[in-house]
């Protein structure tokens, strides 16, 4: 309407929670995510190994089949087998990460769209946070939700005896799974927010692991130390989870010296998105 009748009035309508602002952010990229087929398939495709031990449980209980099997070959449910749960599901919410995380940013600041995000009453910490919980509750369906699942039905067939005496796994599967998922989401995101191109982004992605690990070992053999080993987020991760799960697997690091490299980690990951995620930047 034209500006000089003065016609116009302001919003009078209900205004929306300040604390659910971020959930736009999810619940569109979110939305973009499952339009790709690959990425459809991909999703669905990271549930097939939890049926696969949801199937074991069950022949774990079933009389008829452990009378057919040897004395050695007989199927444990302990921390052990959930420990290799979280590896699996670990490696399939990386490589879920590798197609979805790099075009959560991206395409706002190749097409100059953060400005118009932050001229609204939208800040720096509820945009990441929206992001960022696109990956989270992406990668947390795949990984510690069916580990729970599973944690359950062996709970309802082992007994209230064997539940009581290894609830501790139900909080290592969350907690393992949490760090995991917290450290993805920040690094796929701090990839994508200095990276324009998301396919250059998903392929750093992968060489950070991937090529770190090879650069970690090799500096093990040249320098004579296991120093190589902090620059190793695979590494670095595995020595987490062991502590978790109470497997001796005699590393040389400790777990206190991985917590404190995961934490660098992630701090250099969050400055990284502090200093691109703006309304603005100065190019000299």
């Amino acid at each position: 309407m034209a500006v000089y009748r003065r016609s116009y009035t302001s919003y009078a309508g209900l205004l929306t929670p300040a604390w659910s602002r971020s959930l736009v952010l999810f619940r569109y990229s979110r939305k973009k995510l499952f339009r790709s087929k690959l990425q459809t398939a991909l999703f669905v495709l990271c549930f097939f190994y939890p049926l696969l031990c949801l199937i074991l449980i069950y022949l774990a209980h079933n009389l008829s089949f452990l009378e057919r099997l040897e004395a050695n070959q007989s199927i444990s449910i302990d921390n052990r087998f959930f420990f290799f749960f979280i590896n699996v599901q670990g490696v399939l919410a990386f490589v879920l990460t590798a197609f979805t995380g790099p075009g959560l940013i991206s395409p706002d600041i190749a097409n100059g769209a953060l400005p118009l995000y932050f001229c609204r009453p939208f800040s720096r910490a509820e945009y990441v946070l929206g992001k960022a919980s696109v990956l989270v509750i992406l990668l947390s369906q795949i990984t510690w939700m069916p580990g729970l699942v599973l944690f359950a039905v062996q709970s309802s067939l082992a007994g209230a005896q064997w539940t009581w005496d290894h609830l501790w796994i139900a909080g290592s599967l969350v907690l393992s799974s949490l760090i995991w998922i917290a450290i993805l989401s920040l690094l796929a995101m701090a990839l994508s927010a200095w990276v324009k191109w998301r396919i250059v982004a998903g392929a750093l992605l992968l060489a950070v692991l991937f090529f770190g690990a090879g650069f970690a070992e090799a500096i093990n053999a040249v320098m004579r130390t296991q120093s190589g080993h902090f620059i190793n987020l695979v590494f670095l991760m595995k020595t987490i989870w062991t502590y978790l799960f109470r497997i001796d697997t005699g590393q040389s690091m400790t777990s206190a010296e991985a917590w404190t490299a995961l934490l660098v980690y992630c701090g250099i990951c969050l400055a990284l998105l502090v200093r691109k995620v703006r309304a603005y930047e100065v190019v000299k």
